[in-house]
């Protein structure tokens, strides 16, 4: 057996006593976020190839059958088979020649064939399209020494979607996949939600901008920089970016200006139950709701998620890892909410541990791992730190994603299978 250090408590309350308040799941938190965002209403309609990244507000509909028509698959020779009688090989004049973009008007009648290339539409009366690889030339003709089954190497019409139909659903973020099944249906444009509206908010006196001089006690601002690189998407309007000093009254002037422009407001930091933690009892003042505070999560525990009229706010901790980690398990699906995009569960799937994990129990631990290759069996082999510790970033810049380790075990051996949910920078 194999026992690892401790996990080394951190001064945001991600470690602190769970006896505070009661703490729901992370499966209840993201319910709860479910429950409250309601997609924005405003649409627009964008030039397909501007739309990437944008989710569907309507669905994309197939203007046309695709393909238009009948088609070679291949470069090669169309003919009519049932003018192939008796044994082979049969010697064929090539007609006429049916480069992509032009169609032929010979009708293939009789026992001649159609030089064709990829693409090209099938000329009527054929049923069948030869590779150029399997005729040998014959002069001006070409001779086939095998019998082709009617419709070889024919893509028919519609064989990829029908005039009418649904194609995409609204919901459906586009991708560089999802663009090429919109273009392929003739959608020159499609309806998208409005870009999301977010404000940033970070607190705490002793953060710098990264790079600034520091006096004793004073950081360089991590959150700052992360969380715009995770804001910088096309469906994401980073409308405003402050500083909060550690002062109740001046973050709830500032809280309440935000909550007024934005869709979403994030904050990090001053979230737990220390004397400087500030931000929950201004907006408290402010009269705003809140869904959950805390969450049974390690790192990042004093995650909290409210709102105030029709601008939502997430508190993330004000460590580096913590605010990271709880902005890829609940800030990603805020955001998906709001745009109206498709409520999935989280892209898991399972791994292995590479070897056996002593901890505390009590929360689910979201560990930043490695996928180190496959096991005997063929399946992923994550590779982690000793321990979690919420203020450093270098291990998570180098890992793929991030483990879920139950909050009801202490020990796993090394092959134990447990989730996995890969990073997604956005």
């Amino acid at each position: 057996m194999t026992i690892l250090d401790p996990i080394v408590r951190q001064g945001c309350g991600c470690d602190a006593p769970d006896e505070v308040a009661p703490l729901i799941s992370i499966d209840e938190a993201l319910r709860l976020i479910g429950e409250a965002v309601a997609p924005v209403p405003e649409t627009e309609r964008l030039a397909l190839d501007a739309a990437g990244g944008r989710v569907l507000a309507a669905p994309v509909r197939a203007t046309a059958a695709c393909p238009p028509f009948d088609n070679a698959a291949l470069d090669g020779y169309a003919l009519a088979t049932a003018y192939l009688e008796g044994e082979g090989p049969w010697s064929l004049p090539v007609a006429t020649r049916i480069p992509a973009g032009r169609s032929s008007g010979l009708r293939i009648d009789g026992r001649v064939a159609a030089r064709i290339f990829t693409g090209a539409p099938i000329p009527p009366g054929a049923d069948a399209v030869v590779r150029q690889e399997d005729v040998e030339r014959d002069g001006a003709g070409v001779r086939i020494a095998r019998l082709p089954e009617a419709g070889l190497n024919i893509r028919r019409a519609g064989s990829d979607m029908a005039a009418g139909q649904a194609i995409l659903a609204a919901g459906t973020t586009l991708g560089p996949r999802q663009v090429a099944a919109a273009a392929a249906a003739g959608a020159g444009e499609v309806c998208v939600s409005r870009r999301l509206r977010v404000a940033l908010l970070v607190t705490g006196d002793e953060v710098r901008d990264a790079g600034a001089a520091r006096r004793d006690g004073q950081i360089w601002d991590v959150n700052t920089p992360m969380l715009r690189a995770l804001l910088a998407g096309p469906g994401f309007d980073l409308a405003r970016v402050e500083h909060g000093a550690d002062r109740r009254p001046e973050l709830k002037r500032q809280l309440e200006t935000l909550s007024h422009d934005v869709d979403l407001v994030v904050t990090t930091g001053g979230i737990s139950v220390g004397e400087e933690d500030h931000v929950k009892p201004a907006l408290a003042s402010l009269d705003a709701a809140f869904v959950f505070s805390g969450v049974a999560i390690k790192p990042g525990k004093p995650v909290s998620f409210g709102r105030r009229g029709g601008t939502f706010w997430l508190g993330l901790p004000g460590n580096p890892l913590s605010a990271f980690v709880c902005w890829q398990v609940f800030g990603r699906a805020i955001l998906r909410g709001l745009a109206g995009a498709t409520m999935e569960a989280p892209r898991r799937r399972h791994v292995v541990l590479g070897r056996a994990i002593r901890r505390k129990p009590g929360r689910c631990e979201l560990r930043p791992a490695t996928l180190a290759g496959f096991d005997p069996a063929g399946r992923e082999v994550a590779a982690f730190e000793d321990a979690v510790h919420s203020d450093r970033v270098v291990g998570v810049a180098k890992a793929d994603g991030l483990v879920f380790l139950p909050g009801d075990c202490e020990y796993l051996p090394g092959g134990a299978l447990v989730e996995f949910q890969p990073f997604c920078d956005s």
